[in-house]
């Protein structure tokens, strides 16, 4: 640890977030560029190289932060990003995209404010590509093996970089006319620009890792197919069969899944259209569901220039402090934070009635209603207790042009045919069945990220991508050194 006493000394900094006013005019990250860099060296030395760091155990990646902490603050960046990418395939990624379990995990967070180390990740991988440590990896040899692999998220990519380094010949195939998954058309700009994910696709390709577009597994080309052709068959389509809301007016016009939403947004970014048919300009909008999707939707809405903006949750608003009983420390804690999109909307006023920045808590949706065209106008609610049953007197009617379904995934998404052409085995939650090495019913079919999982975090994702390749490595070679730090069942720490 450079300085025994930083985490005395020194406060918690986060990267600070460009003006409000500025900010949701475009579609950059919402941070300040360049501000990081100058404050990264005092945040890592408030790092206290605990002798047993929780960190480690609160991320399934199994980061080593204390040691990048200690290189970072030492100005030793090389080193720095050379621990990071040991453990980690796109920390650009989970520095940008992870609600960091690691810091919840943080010792320091028993009664301080923990560590910035999503922070301090993302000053070393962008640190790591500006001064080129970050170099293609390309196999000494190969293995005369061949893996596809169906998807390209985070689980999909991490796999199949980890497969194409072990030397076997991948294929990465991708339905959608762009890499990425839900990353590239679900995530917005402003919270990753894309250029972060174009140049590790460009150092995967340069590795050897092979990509198809447009096709999907099932439809453009049969899943017998593929299998026949490849010695093993990596499933990585992440959970996208959407949850829906049965209520009456459900059929109204005006009334889409967030995953219908969002990606015309990305592709407005992309250039490949001007406006989105599915604009929130001038309507009012509101998003049912308060997760991190429907943040994303929020985000995009101010920016579109909605007239009003209203997110519904259906949890009470938690508190500030971690309820030490519920969720005691190291575990995650369902605390309330302000992400960008909520600050910005709640410094715009976009939904007066909301009970703080955009939202209203313990709300559930009982119907909407429409004009004679078919066209939804409101949505009806009511304020829920903790078990979820209506409070009588508490009936509220938003106005709503547009109205968003955040309710998360169940599961992978069937209409393809992928899954009943392999003739998988499925869990009773709708995800795909495996066993303790990931393998699927189908022989030498694998299962990893969200599909089989069920809808999980990037820092989730990355570590399922990375444990599917060592357990496809051992089953091509008869052994791996590929590292696998989670196994199927891990799950996040709880109480």
């Amino acid at each position: 640890m450079a300085d025994p006493k930083g985490f005395m000394t020194t406060p918690r900094q986060d990267w600070p977030r460009r003006p409000v006013e500025e900010r949701v005019r475009d579609w950059d990250e919402v941070y300040v560029p360049g501000a990081l860099l100058p404050i990264i060296n005092k945040q890592a030395d408030r790092c206290m190289d605990c002798g047993i760091p929780f960190c480690h155990d609160a991320c399934p990646l199994g980061n080593l932060i204390p040691e990048w902490n200690d290189l970072v603050s030492r100005d030793d960046w090389r080193a720095a990003a050379d621990r990071l990418h040991a453990t980690n395939n796109f920390p650009e990624f989970t520095g940008r995209l992870c609600p960091a379990p690691c810091e919840a995990g943080c010792v320091l967070a028993i009664n301080q404010p923990a560590v910035t180390i999503k922070n301090v990740e993302a000053a070393i991988a962008d640190r790591a590509w500006e001064l080129g440590f970050a170099p293609p990896r390309p196999p000494d040899r190969l293995s005369g093996r061949t893996v596809a692999v169906i998807g390209s998220g985070p689980t999909g990519l991490a796999a199949a970089q980890q497969l194409t380094r072990a030397g076997h010949t991948v294929a990465v195939f991708e339905k959608d006319d762009r890499l990425g998954g839900l990353m590239r058309y679900g995530i917005p700009e402003f919270k990753m620009e894309k250029h972060h994910l174009e140049r590790r696709i460009a150092q995967m390709r340069a590795e050897g890792t092979k990509f198809r577009t447009s096709t999907a597994v099932g439809r453009d080309i049969g899943a017998a197919e593929l299998r026949a052709r490849y010695d093993a068959v990596v499933i990585a389509t992440g959970a996208t069969a959407w949850r829906d809301l049965d209520v009456p007016g459900r059929e109204l016009a005006g009334i889409h899944q967030a995953m219908e939403y969002l990606p015309l947004a990305n592709r407005v970014c992309e250039g490949d259209l001007d406006v989105s048919p599915m604009s929130a300009a001038g309507k009012h909008v509101v998003i049912v569901g308060g997760g991190d999707t429907g943040a994303d939707c929020l985000g995009t809405a101010v920016r579109e220039g909605a007239a009003s903006v209203t997110q519904l949750d259906i949890y009470a608003q938690p508190g500030a402090e971690r309820d030490e009983d519920a969720e005691p420390w190291p575990t995650y804690p369902k605390i309330y934070r302000l992400s960008a999109a909520h600050e910005e909307a709640g410094a715009l006023r976009t939904a007066p009635a909301a009970d703080a920045d955009a939202r209203l808590f313990a709300a559930s949706t009982l119907r909407f209603t429409g004009d004679a065209d078919g066209q939804v106008r409101s949505l009806h609610l009511v304020e829920v207790d903790a078990a979820r049953r209506p409070v009588s007197g508490t009936g509220r009617t938003l106005p709503a042009d547009l109205v968003l379904l955040a309710l998360g995934f169940s599961g992978p998404d069937r209409a393809d045919g992928l899954v009943d052409q392999l003739g998988l085995a499925m869990e009773p939650r709708g995800t795909i069945a495996r066993d303790a090495g990931f393998a699927t019913s189908a022989p030498g079919v694998f299962a990893a990220g969200d599909a089989a999982r069920g809808q999980s975090l990037i820092v989730w994702a990355i570590a399922e991508g990375r444990a599917v390749a060592a357990a496809v490595d051992r089953h091509l070679t008869g052994s791996s050194r590929l590292p696998a730090p989670i196994g199927p069942y891990d799950r996040p720490m709880t109480v």
